[in-house]
């Protein structure tokens, strides 16, 4: 059966990619992004391929906003069955470098967002008895030097994963997250500078370390996530999924 997905985060990189990856499946894709017009590319790419895409602009941490575009997707695409919580930021330094805007900016994109979007798409999931919740963590979320604010972000990703799951199980909506490692993105990027070292140069230390010998793509997640989302996973709910070329704990 063909639903309607909303993916945050979705202009670029993982987010995009998984907009594309549901479209495949036949659902129609609410891309969303804090900037609409950074998001004409995923549409584009989802409706060259013949799927149904729009463009909706909103900043995930704004309760207004949120309410205001899960709203409009309903009305454009059909109810919002599937939910992707991709948004992310990056504000990595040290504990005793690191600002209380650098925390609270972390946590209120990953955290506030991922529950004010997921108590917004619920309502049309439990009217439905169908849905899909898929959340993005990371390995950071095991610990990260450098990334106290992600790391706690990530780690809270999880948890919020597993009650959705009970609270949300018995109305045939599932809640899963996905773990990625070192994926070749733009947040990568901001990374390296951060290090001192090139992109180029951080993808090959990385790659020397992972079992399979190679960083991730954007694609690798969003066939994780696209499971996540199928009828097939319907027995599969409060996982994490370490998409990272190796075993975490």
């Amino acid at each position: 059966m063909n639903r309607t997905a909303i993916v945050t985060g979705a202009a670029r990189g993982i987010g995009a990619a998984t907009a594309r990856r549901l479209a495949a499946d036949g659902h129609a894709v609410a891309v969303l992004d804090l900037d609409a017009a950074s998001c004409a590319e995923t549409v584009a790419a989802i409706e060259a391929h013949g799927g149904r895409a729009i463009a909706v602009g909103a900043n995930v941490a704004d309760a207004a906003a949120v309410e205001g575009a899960v709203t409009r997707v309903a009305a454009e695409l059909g109810a919002p069955t599937i939910l992707v919580n991709n948004a992310g930021i990056l504000r990595d330094n040290l504990l005793f470098k690191m600002t209380d805007d650098d925390w609270d900016a972390v946590l209120s994109v990953h955290l506030r967002g991922a529950f004010l979007m997921s108590r917004a798409v619920q309502a049309h999931q439990v009217e439905a008895t169908w849905g899909r919740i898929v959340n993005l963590s990371s390995t950071s979320a095991l610990g990260n030097r450098g990334q106290a604010n992600y790391a706690a972000a990530k780690a809270g990703m999880q948890g919020l994963t597993k009650t959705l799951a009970i609270e949300l199980g018995r109305y045939g909506v599932t809640a899963n997250a996905v773990a990625p490692g070192f994926i070749a993105t733009d947040m990568l990027r901001q990374t390296a500078e951060r290090m001192g070292i090139t992109n180029e140069q951080l993808l090959e230390g990385a790659a020397k370390e992972i079992p399979v010998g190679r960083v991730g793509q954007p694609e690798d997640v969003a066939e994780a996530v696209a499971f996540f989302c199928s009828d097939a996973a319907s027995f599969v709910s409060g996982q994490v999924l370490y998409v990272a070329g190796g075993p975490k704990a």
